[in-house]
Protein backbone atom coordinates (compact mmCIF):
# COMPACT_ATOMS: atom_id res chain seq x y z
CA UNK A 1 0.00 0.00 0.00
CA UNK A 2 2.35 2.24 0.56
CA UNK A 3 4.34 2.04 -2.72
CA UNK A 4 1.34 3.15 -4.43
CA UNK A 5 0.99 6.73 -2.32
CA UNK A 6 3.25 8.63 -3.73
CA UNK A 7 2.53 7.85 -7.37
CA UNK A 8 -1.04 8.11 -6.77
CA UNK A 9 -0.22 11.94 -5.07
CA UNK A 10 1.71 12.88 -8.46
CA UNK A 11 -1.09 11.12 -11.15
CA UNK A 12 -3.31 13.17 -8.66
CA UNK A 13 -1.55 16.16 -8.98
CA UNK A 14 -1.71 15.73 -12.86
CA UNK A 15 -5.50 15.50 -13.25
CA UNK A 16 -5.88 18.13 -10.57
CA UNK A 17 -3.61 20.31 -13.25
CA UNK A 18 -5.19 19.88 -16.19
CA UNK A 19 -8.56 19.90 -15.34
CA UNK A 20 -8.01 23.84 -13.81
CA UNK A 21 -6.15 24.45 -16.84
CA UNK A 22 -2.14 24.86 -14.73
CA UNK A 23 0.69 24.55 -16.87
CA UNK A 24 2.77 22.42 -14.83
CA UNK A 25 5.83 22.76 -15.95
CA UNK A 26 5.68 26.72 -16.08
CA UNK A 27 4.32 26.71 -12.27
CA UNK A 28 7.52 24.15 -11.92
CA UNK A 29 10.39 26.49 -13.23
CA UNK A 30 8.45 29.39 -11.35
CA UNK A 31 8.59 27.24 -7.83
CA UNK A 32 12.50 26.48 -8.59
CA UNK A 33 13.04 30.22 -9.00
CA UNK A 34 11.37 30.94 -5.55
CA UNK A 35 13.68 28.27 -4.43
CA UNK A 36 16.60 29.70 -5.63
CA UNK A 37 16.07 33.45 -4.03
CA UNK A 38 15.43 31.97 -0.59
CA UNK A 39 18.62 29.85 -0.90
CA UNK A 40 20.15 33.07 -2.05
CA UNK A 41 18.81 35.10 1.14
CA UNK A 42 19.67 32.16 3.59
CA UNK A 43 23.03 30.81 2.55
CA UNK A 44 25.13 32.75 4.00
CA UNK A 45 23.67 32.37 7.77
CA UNK A 46 23.43 28.69 7.11
CA UNK A 47 27.40 28.86 5.85
CA UNK A 48 27.78 30.57 9.30
CA UNK A 49 26.43 28.53 11.41
CA UNK A 50 27.65 25.59 9.68
CA UNK A 51 31.69 27.13 10.08
CA UNK A 52 30.64 28.02 13.89
CA UNK A 53 29.96 24.53 14.87
CA UNK A 54 32.95 23.19 13.36
CA UNK A 55 35.16 25.57 14.86
CA UNK A 56 33.51 25.04 18.20
CA UNK A 57 33.85 21.29 18.01
CA UNK A 58 37.83 21.17 16.43
CA UNK A 59 39.06 24.14 18.65
CA UNK A 60 38.33 22.13 21.63
CA UNK A 61 36.13 24.50 23.24
CA UNK A 62 33.86 22.17 23.12
CA UNK A 63 35.29 20.07 25.26
CA UNK A 64 35.91 22.55 27.78
CA UNK A 65 32.45 23.41 28.39
CA UNK A 66 31.42 20.00 28.13
CA UNK A 67 33.48 18.92 30.80
CA UNK A 68 32.13 22.38 32.83
CA UNK A 69 28.94 21.63 32.25
CA UNK A 70 28.62 17.87 33.41
CA UNK A 71 28.13 18.72 37.02
CA UNK A 72 25.50 21.48 37.27
CA UNK A 73 23.54 19.65 34.86
CA UNK A 74 23.69 16.35 36.76
CA UNK A 75 21.87 18.18 39.25
CA UNK A 76 18.89 18.77 36.99
CA UNK A 77 18.82 15.00 36.26
CA UNK A 78 20.66 14.86 32.98
CA UNK A 79 23.51 12.26 32.55
CA UNK A 80 26.95 13.45 31.86
CA UNK A 81 27.16 11.44 28.46
CA UNK A 82 25.06 13.72 27.39
CA UNK A 83 26.12 17.30 28.12
CA UNK A 84 27.81 17.10 24.70
CA UNK A 85 24.85 16.46 22.73
CA UNK A 86 22.68 18.55 24.77
CA UNK A 87 24.99 21.35 23.63
CA UNK A 88 25.60 20.39 20.51
CA UNK A 89 21.80 20.02 19.26
CA UNK A 90 20.80 23.64 18.77
CA UNK A 91 23.35 24.08 16.49
CA UNK A 92 23.57 20.73 14.57
CA UNK A 93 21.23 18.15 13.44
CA UNK A 94 23.55 16.19 11.73
CA UNK A 95 26.24 16.31 14.53
CA UNK A 96 23.85 15.18 17.14
CA UNK A 97 22.78 12.67 15.07
CA UNK A 98 26.51 11.66 14.69
CA UNK A 99 26.33 11.95 18.85
CA UNK A 100 23.57 9.99 19.06
CA UNK A 101 24.82 7.10 17.14
CA UNK A 102 27.94 7.08 19.02
CA UNK A 103 26.09 7.04 22.11
CA UNK A 104 24.15 3.88 20.72
CA UNK A 105 27.33 2.08 19.95
CA UNK A 106 28.98 2.74 23.00
CA UNK A 107 25.98 1.97 25.88
CA UNK A 108 23.96 0.34 23.53
CA UNK A 109 20.48 0.92 22.37
CA UNK A 110 18.48 0.21 25.22
CA UNK A 111 20.37 2.03 27.80
CA UNK A 112 19.45 5.18 29.66
CA UNK A 113 21.09 6.76 28.37
CA UNK A 114 20.82 5.72 25.07
CA UNK A 115 16.95 6.11 25.37
CA UNK A 116 17.52 9.45 27.01
CA UNK A 117 19.87 10.91 24.03
CA UNK A 118 16.72 9.56 21.50
CA UNK A 119 14.33 11.04 23.19
CA UNK A 120 16.35 15.11 23.74
CA UNK A 121 17.22 14.28 20.09
CA UNK A 122 13.62 13.85 18.93
CA UNK A 123 11.83 16.33 21.12
CA UNK A 124 14.43 19.33 20.69
CA UNK A 125 15.38 21.01 17.64
CA UNK A 126 18.18 22.73 16.29
CA UNK A 127 17.45 26.55 16.61
CA UNK A 128 19.65 29.07 15.55
CA UNK A 129 19.49 26.54 12.18
CA UNK A 130 15.88 27.07 11.92
CA UNK A 131 16.29 31.21 13.06
CA UNK A 132 18.83 31.47 10.09
CA UNK A 133 16.33 30.10 7.63
CA UNK A 134 13.24 31.62 9.52
CA UNK A 135 14.99 34.78 9.88
CA UNK A 136 16.38 35.82 6.88
CA UNK A 137 13.66 34.67 5.08
CA UNK A 138 11.67 37.51 7.33
CA UNK A 139 14.56 40.05 7.24
CA UNK A 140 13.60 40.08 10.69
CA UNK A 141 17.31 41.22 12.37
CA UNK A 142 16.75 41.51 16.08
CA UNK A 143 16.18 38.13 17.70
CA UNK A 144 16.28 39.67 21.33
CA UNK A 145 13.72 36.60 23.17
CA UNK A 146 13.33 34.49 20.08
CA UNK A 147 16.42 32.58 20.73
CA UNK A 148 16.74 32.91 24.59
CA UNK A 149 13.49 31.64 24.35
CA UNK A 150 14.12 28.35 21.80
CA UNK A 151 17.06 27.71 24.58
CA UNK A 152 15.31 27.70 27.44
CA UNK A 153 12.76 25.57 25.55
CA UNK A 154 15.58 23.22 24.34
CA UNK A 155 17.19 23.03 28.33
CA UNK A 156 13.46 22.04 29.90
CA UNK A 157 12.55 20.00 27.26
CA UNK A 158 15.80 17.90 27.83
CA UNK A 159 15.83 17.39 31.66
CA UNK A 160 11.81 16.29 31.29
CA UNK A 161 13.15 14.04 28.53
CA UNK A 162 15.91 12.40 31.05
CA UNK A 163 13.64 12.59 33.76
CA UNK A 164 10.53 10.54 31.96
CA UNK A 165 13.07 8.27 30.63
CA UNK A 166 14.60 7.47 34.17
CA UNK A 167 10.93 7.25 35.68
CA UNK A 168 8.88 5.23 32.71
Amino acid sequence: MANFILPFFIAALFVYAAVKRIRIYDSFIEGIKDALSLVYAIFPYLAAIFIMVNLFRTSGLSAIVTKALEYPLSLVGIPSELTELILLRPFSGNGSLLLLEDLYKKYGADSYVARAASVVVGSSDTAFYIAAVYFAESKIVRLKYAIPAALAANFVGCVAACLLCRYI
